[in-house]
């Protein structure tokens, strides 16, 4: 005995955003009176096939997302469709009443002939490392430190985990329940930009088996398709930044990559906060203090990790010089350390015009690391020495060089050398010079051959292939951290005290003098001097 067929009122019955309308009656080829049933969407006012896969397509798109949140926020109710006449078949959408709460929908990368895409499958989720601490009902508020910090956030109530879904427009249990299987399974991730991403993370994306990128929001098209392939996007859903919240609401998304500029990065770091998803920042999440403040103060209200892109100390040899200085007390006492950073391809201007400069795309790193070394947040005293060799970077009115010396409370002298006008290969090398001894780290040089004075590299070396073991365990750690196996390592303290470090140098190159951190009656307000 053959399977029963669904009926309209079936479908009607199973998804909550359906419903029967019956048109008004039509004679039949016979004479006689006969009414005709049509399957609709409620919020969208569009006739739906009988079909389960054209209605799930339909609920998960972005268009329909859009259109019930619109309705919901002002309060309307869905128009009744009218009469359809003999003309209108079950794939003709007719219109709706108010269709200024239509938008653009949003563009899907599938192979797929629908021009669909695959919904990954819904993965595990971890346990918030900390408890919610709002009460319910309230409004997160900025710290009585700073109350003006969140000012260009609007405010939002931030609900439990288990009621945001539904408050922020989520798609129905039945979508998720019959979502099509993804090839790979673990922590769902969406990215939010793609200009800014280094080649490292991508890899990283692509080959790191614990996770699934379920969104890309971005309006260059191209540029997903170049970075990432049609391959590894079937099951991805690319959206446009209008359509951001599409990627925010949805609970199978644990986790969020940020690869904007600073300026616009804070903003969605403090939406996806509240979103209910840990935050992976792959630059800074901003230049000025209070508002980089504000962001760990909102992951630590939330109960979400925020991670900062200081990737270095994610180096194994790094990490093995961290263990004989500070672990082990090898070289005992330190008195002085000196850094080399050249960066090898250099990067194109359009970067250069949104990263903050040399001191905050280049030198903040090496800043991180030598505070790390030495146990201490900020020097004494910072003076800087820079100049611009390449006349783009002069009409940014930043340096190509710049050389930072920093002394510690300790007595330990610093000295950074960066670079952003390499041509050959990336340098990069460390030097710890201590009571006992001399630890140095120098280049990762495979064909282990140095060379001087020739007019052709042997071995040309990108800024990505040396950190690229460092941007993958920086990966892997954000992927800890969703999971609530570990705490982020970067805490609030030690970012605001590198970027304050970088804004003082950045100040003492512009200035022509050294800037007494001790004595620095701004070392709590702005820190970034923008680049005109």
């Amino acid at each position: 005995m053959g399977r029963k067929k669904k009926t309209l009122h079936d479908y009607a019955a199973e998804f909550s955003e359906l419903a029967v309308k019956r048109h008004l009656p039509e004679r039949g080829p016979a004479g006689e009176a006969a009414a005709v049933e049509t399957l609709y969407c409620t919020s969208c006012q569009l006739p739906m096939r009988v079909r389960r896969d054209r209605i799930l397509e339909h609920l998960s798109s972005g268009r329909h997302y859009r259109n019930r949140r619109l309705l919901r926020q002002h309060g309307l109710r869905a128009p009744l469709l009218l009469s359809a006449g003999p003309d209108v078949g079950p794939s003709l959408p007719l219109q709706l009443d108010a269709p200024a709460l239509l938008s653009q929908p949003s563009f899907i990368l599938a192979g797929t002939s629908t021009g669909y895409g695959t919904i990954p499958s819904l993965p595990s989720y971890p346990k918030l490392l900390v408890p919610q601490r709002p009460v319910a009902g309230e409004d997160p508020m900025p710290s009585a430190s700073h109350p003006s910090a969140l000012a260009a956030f609007p405010p939002r109530i931030t609900p439990a985990p288990s009621k945001l879904a539904a408050q922020r427009g989520a798609a129905p249990e039945a979508l998720a329940a019959s979502a099509p299987q993804h090839s790979g399974s673990g922590v769902g991730l969406a990215l939010f930009g793609i200009g800014l991403v280094n080649k490292a993370l991508f890899q990283s994306l692509m080959e790191e088996s614990g996770c699934c990128l379920l969104y890309v929001v971005e309006d260059g098209l191209e540029e997903v398709q170049h970075a990432f392939g049609a391959e590894f996007l079937a099951g991805t859903r690319v959206l446009r930044q209008q359509d951001a919240d599409v990627a925010l609401s949805d609970q199978r998304v644990s986790g969020a990559i940020i690869c904007l500029p600073p300026e616009e990065a804070s903003k969605i770091v403090i939406d996806a906060l509240r979103a209910g998803k840990g935050v992976f920042c792959e630059r800074l999440p901003s230049f000025d203090r209070q508002t980089a403040e504000a962001c760990f103060d909102e992951a630590d209200r939330c109960g979400r990790p925020l991670v900062c892109g200081f990737y270095k100390r994610f180096d194994p040899a790094l990490q093995f010089l961290y263990q004989k200085v500070r672990d082990s007390q090898a070289l005992g006492r330190i008195h002085r350390i000196s850094t080399t950073s050249s960066i090898y391809p250099a990067a194109p201007l359009g970067f250069l015009k949104t990263s903050g400069g040399i001191f905050y795309n280049a030198a903040v790193h090496d800043i991180d690391i030598v505070s790390l070394l030495l146990g201490e947040s900020a020097p004494d005293t910072v003076f800087s020495l820079g100049h611009a060799f390449c006349a783009d970077m002069a009409c940014l009115k930043d340096a190509d060089a710049v050389a930072v010396s920093m002394k510690f409370p300790s007595g330990a002298i610093v000295t950074l050398d960066v670079s952003q006008h390499c041509t050959k290969s990336c340098e990069q090398r460390l030097e710890v010079h201590g009571s006992q001894g001399t630890l140095r780290v120098d280049n990762q040089n495979p064909l282990g051959i140095t060379e001087h004075g020739t007019s052709v590299s042997l071995y040309s070396q990108t800024q990505a292939d040396r950190y690229r073991d460092a941007h993958r365990e920086l990966f892997r750690h954000f992927l800890r951290t969703l999971r609530g196996k570990e705490p982020p390592v970067i805490t609030k303290e030690q970012f605001l005290g590198t970027i304050q470090v970088a804004a003082a140098a950045e100040q003492s190159w512009r200035n022509g003098s050294a800037v007494d951190l001790r004595n620095e009656a701004t070392a709590s307000s702005v820190v970034k001097t923008e680049i005109m």
